[in-house]
């Protein structure tokens, strides 16, 4: 069974194709072909990458304006030129999305119908860098493989066990009635993590207290016990929470009603709070961690200042999980910033020396893929887990096509 996955992310665009048979494995399998289209380098432009199980690989520019035309162009390379790996587009027996926001509607990976996408049309308010993009990539599949089978794996479908108490805003009990709760998301990307992280330690994950901590362009933290996520820093939307690339996380309410007597709409204060705060609004540079670490490096104080209050709004989530928690086993370091920064892991952690936890600098540094970064002596094991949401994407395909 040939499964391609689209994975469209606030930044990115990723995609792979796999080959499934009729066992499923016990971990994560190369795909046959891969490529990324990434939306935060140059201006005007993104960079499009390929490579393949072969070796093969390819990288250029493209538009970024026209997100179904680049999705047509990246999918002609699994049958055409250097890249090639299928004889034609109709070798593909079913299509995975990553969809951000199911609302209460969806807990559990779904066939794709009309009635689905317009859920995920109405929900694009909740995730509007993302249902949109999602919508998108599914109505790309439909024009290019109109007879294939496509699902919608739900990142809200983790945090579905929340408990009550995590979930209800402290508002009026009628919003929780109108659907306004804590949904959670990277939920795709923090389950993948957790099972991971069992397997890395050698112990049931209904045995272990679990921090994940998914940072990338977007982040959020997930406390998983028992293998049952019970809290989680994202809410109704992907808005709330950690301070993220343009993103503010979690702000005071006041200051949107202090906006709004200003003059302000609800369009501006959207684009504000989804599109210029987090590293970008306080850096005034980037959303990028790469390049606000590179201008700390020249002396740049804004981006500085918007590294140290990135590290200070981590480290208080983190301890949030702690405490819901109640101990932890295993804290997990996942997506583009947290598999990639060391400076962010060692600032996180650093604040919780008081707890045993012992980093090993050279094992940091090096950003060893699916390892343990602490000291053989640390009382809790840090986990840098190389993400795998393509793959946990495929697995729920292969279920859903050996059911139907």
């Amino acid at each position: 069974m040939k499964i391609l996955v689209l994975n469209a992310g606030s930044s990115s665009q990723k995609s792979c194709l796999y080959q499934l048979d009729t066992e499923l494995p016990d971990s994560h399998i190369k795909p046959l072909w891969e490529a990324k289209i990434d939306w935060t380098g140059k201006s005007g432009a993104a960079i499009f990458q390929v490579k393949t199980s072969q070796g093969t690989s390819l990288e250029e520019e493209i538009p970024v304006d026209e997100r179904q035309k680049a999705i047509a162009y990246m999918l002609n390379t699994l049958w055409r030129g250097s890249t090639q790996v299928i004889t034609q587009l109709s070798d593909i027996d079913i299509v995975g999305h990553r969809v951000v926001h199911g609302g209460n509607q969806y807990s559990k990976a779904t066939v794709v119908t009309p009635e689905v996408k317009a859920a995920i049309n109405q929900l694009a308010p909740l995730a509007p860098t993302h249902n949109p993009a999602n919508l998108e990539g599914i109505e790309a599949i439909e024009q290019i493989l109109p007879q294939v089978p496509q699902v919608a794996v739900f990142d809200t479908a983790f945090h579905s066990q929340l408990p009550l108490a995590t979930a209800v805003y402290p508002g009026p009990y009628d919003w929780f009635e109108q659907g306004i709760r804590r949904y959670g998301f990277h939920g795709i990307s923090h389950q993948y993590c957790v099972k991971r992280a069992a397997q890395l330690l050698g112990k049931p994950l209904e045995s272990l207290r679990i921090i994940s901590c998914h940072l990338g362009n977007g982040g959020s933290l997930a406390a998983v016990r028992n293998g049952v996520c019970i809290d989680t820093t994202m809410g109704y939307t992907p808005l709330e929470g950690l301070m993220m690339g343009t993103r503010s996380g979690s702000v005071d309410p006041s200051i949107l009603i202090h906006l709004m007597r200003q003059g302000k709409d609800a369009e501006a204060i959207d684009n504000i709070l989804n599109k210029q705060s987090g590293l970008k609004g306080v850096s005034g540079i980037s959303s990028d961690m790469r390049q606000i670490q590179q201008a700390m490096e020249v002396g740049n104080t804004r981006a500085q200042l918007a590294f140290d209050v990135y590290i200070h709004r981590l480290r208080s989530h983190i301890g949030a999980m702690l405490a819901s928690l109640g101990g932890l086993d295993a804290l997990i370091f996942t997506g583009g910033v947290g598999e990639n920064s060391a400076q962010v892991r060692a600032g996180a952690i650093e604040a919780f020396a008081f707890l045993g936890i012992k980093l090993d600098r050279l094992k940091n540094n090096a950003s060893p893929v699916d390892a343990d970064i602490t000291t053989a002596d640390s009382a809790i094991q840090v986990l840098l887990i190389h993400t795998q949401e393509d793959w946990a994407i495929a697995t729920e395909c292969w279920q859903i096509a050996k059911t139907h």
